[in-house]
């Protein structure tokens, strides 16, 4: 069962404040936690459910604000445009996406 949270994100906390980035060799996602810990404690949300579960968790939160960042006019991130385009290509290649990897190799 999902759970729909309510999410506080003050006007001044830029999206840029994530300083999202990805390893050139690993592929995987770097941030800083501290956006992620204050947007927590505005909503009165346990950061553990960013930190200590899934990573889906804090993905779909990551995603939620940047669709809402440049719906508002902000600017693209190259990181996050990447790993939307990603996702699509793994849900146009259907039955398929199970090969694709974001390590950059196949699984």
């Amino acid at each position: 069962m999902k759970k729909t949270l309510r999410l506080v994100i003050p006007a001044d906390l830029p999206f840029a404040a994530l300083n999202l980035s990805r390893d050139p060799v690993t592929l995987d996602i770097e941030f800083d936690w501290a956006p992620i810990e204050k947007i927590c404690q505005l909503s009165g949300i346990d950061v553990a459910l960013f930190k200590d579960q899934t990573e889906d968790n804090v993905g779909a939160l990551i995603g939620t604000w940047y669709e809402v960042h440049r719906k508002h006019g902000g600017a693209p991130d190259p990181v996050q445009e990447q790993l939307i385009a990603e996702v699509e290509a793994e849900y146009l290649a259907g039955d398929q996406a199970a090969i694709i990897s974001h390590g950059g190799g196949l699984q």
